[in-house]
């Protein structure tokens, strides 16, 4: 999508369409196959824990706002409510369907559902990947003070970060396990956001520097692979962990993303080719399959199944998820088309005083922003 000043991060897109591929992998490949799998080629382990595309959008998150309001006012209101016309249709649409799939089945009764589902305002408990926006939703209530401090110190960033480290241990040593903090709320996820947020402050530096991201993305490669095979998310040793690990892996996650985010946006012109906007065109489709693949997944993996080959063996589940992850991308084009779409007109400016020129690149690029974790 383009505005009339053609501005396009057409790079942060094919970022988005990697972290919805990772996660879409995670959930299709543990169908026939047990979370207990251990691959041995050790880049594969970044998909099957692929939950750890989940940091890639957080991340994401706080380097594209680090960018849009960089040294700009907002008004704060209008700024919530443009998030609530992005976010809210197609969570609420996802959130319906759910629903109803749950009383038709008898698991649940409407008005129990509907109860629950209102915890999801604070509690991470909406489903299909729905808790991961109620995490996006405390981010934007922080949002400001994030602001106010990186405007008032270059280091406040980066020493909050240590503040929500120091605060997972301490958690940690009074409950015994820190794993759902972690990974469901904004005490692990923050770091995510900060780091993103640093990663743009500190965009000067790591453009250009491709030996440090290939030598950060290696290691990370080899630590998640390490984390896999002690178990990974659901056996180390089990659910939830009380492994420290849990501690530091969300800033871990943050700062190989982070880096892997500025080094990508900031080092190359990036192609308009057809391979490019088509990665891109996946890319701004990411919230769709975010939120529907649960819905698809299991009927997507019986057809290959049945008209293919059957899963025999890792190599062919996760070939069978590239399909399936392609086939779902018109399944997204709808919904983009006919669920979001429709609200992002509805939208208001947000930022005070900024020129004409600022205002078409920001609301270019607030257009092409898609979640999720």
């Amino acid at each position: 999508m383009k505005s009339s000043a053609g501005k396009y991060y057409i790079g942060l897109d094919h970022l988005r369409a990697i972290a919805a591929f990772m996660v879409f992998s995670f959930h299709f490949i543990h169908i026939p196959f047990p979370f207990s799998y251990d691959p041995t080629f050790i880049p594969f382990s970044l998909v099957n824990e692929g939950h750890t595309g989940v940091a890639l959008f957080m991340t994401l998150s706080g380097y594209l706002f680090a960018k849009l309001l960089d040294g700009k006012r907002i008004k704060y209101g209008s700024f919530l409510w443009n998030r609530f016309l992005r976010l809210a249709p197609l969570l609420f649409f996802m959130v319906i369907m759910q629903g109803i799939f749950e009383c038709l089945h008898g698991t649940t009764t409407p008005v129990r559902y509907f109860l629950e589902m209102l915890k999801g305002v604070v509690m991470p408990i909406l489903p299909n990947g729905g808790w991961s926006i109620t995490v996006e939703f405390h981010f934007y209530l922080v949002l400001p003070i994030l602001l106010y401090l990186s405007r008032k110190s270059k280091y406040s960033l980066c020493l909050t970060v240590c503040c929500a480290i120091l605060l997972r241990l301490m958690l940690r040593e009074e409950v015994g396990h820190i794993q759902s903090l972690a990974y469901l709320t904004i005490v692990g996820r923050i770091d995510q956001f900060l780091l993103g947020m640093i990663a743009f402050q500190l965009r000067g530096y790591i453009q250009g520097r491709h030996f440090l991201v290939l030598s950060g993305f290696t290691a990370f490669a080899i630590f998640y692979w390490y984390f896999d095979k002690a178990g990974g998310f659901f056996h180390n040793p089990s659910y939830p962990s009380n492994r420290l690990v849990w501690v530091y892996l969300p800033t871990i996650e943050g700062l190989v993303y982070a880096l892997i985010i500025a080094w990508y946006d900031n080092s190359f012109v990036h192609s308009h080719g057809r391979v490019s906007r088509f990665v891109a065109l996946i890319g701004t489709y990411s919230y769709s399959i975010y939120l529907l693949h649960m819905f698809f997944q299991k009927l997507i993996l019986l057809l290959l199944e049945r008209y293919i080959m059957p899963v025999s063996s890792m190599p062919i589940a996760f070939c069978f998820s590239v399909l399936g992850f392609l086939i779902m991308v018109p399944v997204a084009a709808l919904s983009f088309r006919f669920i979001e779409s429709p609200f992002l007109k509805l939208r208001t400016r947000y930022l005070i005083d900024e020129p004409a020129e600022s205002t078409l690149e920001m609301k270019t690029a607030e257009e092409t922003e898609t979640l999720s974790t």
